[in-house]
């Protein structure tokens, strides 16, 4: 049983969805990756096969700098990072607007791709990321079954029931409080940008298919077996309900091969310390992660910092027992730490809770705002506002994650447990396996 994952050339997308593959190289069976060639490194290591698929202009092979990326793709990054500093509704207003470049790139000749790749491959199943749209308007044009795995906060499968609109967060963290006119304001925009995009998806579906039936919301299109890779802890009871049949597999971790110099460094004190990271992109705010590392520096806390592209110079003075790297086995670290300080992505979010890590969450954008939200609702972490939060305010956050009352920490171990058990990989290929047995009866 032969196995296609199509992801976008951005490491933190590739990361959770190869690790899915593995229960297929475990059965001994065929694994192909089409993506681009910024991770092909990424996806070789894994023990896959790799097939080109640019699937948008730009790429992230682990640590994203504006000025690697292609003409027009760096400018649009330095737009995003100054809508960062001037506040949520300025940086997701900003990412509305960009958004028809970002998820729909060339659909037409990118689906057409697609559907050359699948051809030539014949696989007896396809995982693709719920954000590669051009790669699902390929296989929904050809009618094409495939799991569509929604790595985000589950939200990014907006629920029209729900009046949910994509890029609008359902729900806010204590730390934000939008007033009621720019959110109405907000979701105005967001609504136009759908509408827009869906028309597009139409067009391009028109192409591609002449006589398909059009979508009312192609943000809101899913695969035939969804997939949501963040545990249903998280996931408010009412909004499950109203869901489309789904799975729900918690966390997709990778496995990390173990560096010398990193065992070494977690041997070398029993002291708790915290991991941070603001991902693949968002260490450019290196004005935040300076305040982070003053308040752990002052709290006599142990850290991890990876850095990003960031300029460790710019973060202040960092205790010779620290451990600094631009790129840090975040998985590894995170099987140790005591507590994370993040930007609150899905992969920080659900490798975190994997090993019952509570978190600080500093949230810049897109779904990061929900994730955080729900952290906050059942008591996992705690949320800042990034440009507003203050050294005391940070060492307050971290020392009460430290400090989890005991019921917490006890429901925080469980899932953490659960979630190792790594059930949800095995779910999927268990589920495929049957339904290419019914089809071919």
């Amino acid at each position: 049983m032969s196995l296609l994952i199509i992801s976008p050339d951005y490491a933190s997308h590739l990361y959770p969805l190869a690790a899915l593959g593995t229960a297929w190289l475990e059965a001994g069976e065929k694994v192909v990756v089409a993506t681009g060639p910024a991770t092909a490194s990424i996806v070789r290591s894994f023990g896959f096969e790799h097939v080109n698929l640019q699937l948008s202009r730009g790429s992230n092979p682990g640590v994203i700098r504006a000025e690697e990326q292609p003409a027009g793709e760096d400018d649009a990054l330095r737009g995003f990072f100054s809508a960062t500093r001037l506040g949520m509704i300025e940086t997701l207003a900003f990412q509305a607007e960009a958004r028809m470049n970002d998820l729909m790139w060339e659909p037409v000749k990118t689906a057409r791709a697609v559907q050359q790749i699948i051809a030539g491959l014949e696989p007896d199943a396809i995982i693709v990321d719920h954000l590669a749209f051009s790669a699902r308007l390929a296989m929904v044009a050809a009618g094409i079954s495939h799991v569509d795995v929604v790595l985000g906060h589950p939200t990014a499968l907006p629920l029209p029931a729900a009046a949910e609109v994509y890029g609008l967060p359902p729900a806010w963290p204590a730390a934000f409080s939008p007033s009621a006119q720019e959110a109405q304001d907000l979701r105005e925009l967001c609504t136009r940008v759908s509408e827009s995009f869906t028309a597009e998806w139409n067009a391009a579906l028109a192409e591609l298919a002449p006589g398909a039936s059009p979508s009312t919301d192609a943000f809101a299109e899913h695969g035939d077996l969804l997939v949501f890779n963040y545990p249903a802890e998280l996931m408010p009871l009412a909004r499950a309900e109203l869901l489309p049949p789904h799975i729900v597999i918690g966390s997709s971790v990778r496995a990390e091969a173990r560096e010398e110099h990193i065992d070494r460094w977690l041997c070398a004190s029993n002291e708790p310390f915290a991991y941070v990271s603001f991902g693949s992109f968002l260490s450019v705010r290196d004005d935040v992660m300076r305040n982070i590392v003053t308040a752990l520096r002052e709290s006599g806390i142990r850290a991890a910092i990876a850095y990003g592209s960031a300029d460790p110079a710019t973060l202040g003075e960092i205790p010779e027992h620290w451990l600094l790297g631009d790129f840090l086995p975040q998985v590894t670290l995170l099987g140790a730490a005591a507590v994370g300080v993040t930007h609150g992505g899905n992969n920080s979010v659900t490798e975190s809770l994997t090993f019952g890590v509570p978190l600080v969450v500093l949230p810049f954008s897109t779904d990061q705002f929900a994730g955080a939200e729900a952290l906050e609702r059942v008591g996992f972490g705690m949320a800042l506002a990034p440009n507003t939060a203050t050294v005391e305010e940070i060492k307050h956050a971290i020392g009460s994650m430290l400090d989890l009352p005991d019921h917490t920490r006890e429901a925080l171990r469980e899932l953490g447990q659960s979630l190792r058990r790594d059930e949800g990989r095995r779910k999927i290929r268990t589920v495929l396996t049957s339904m290419a047995s019914d089809s071919s009866v």
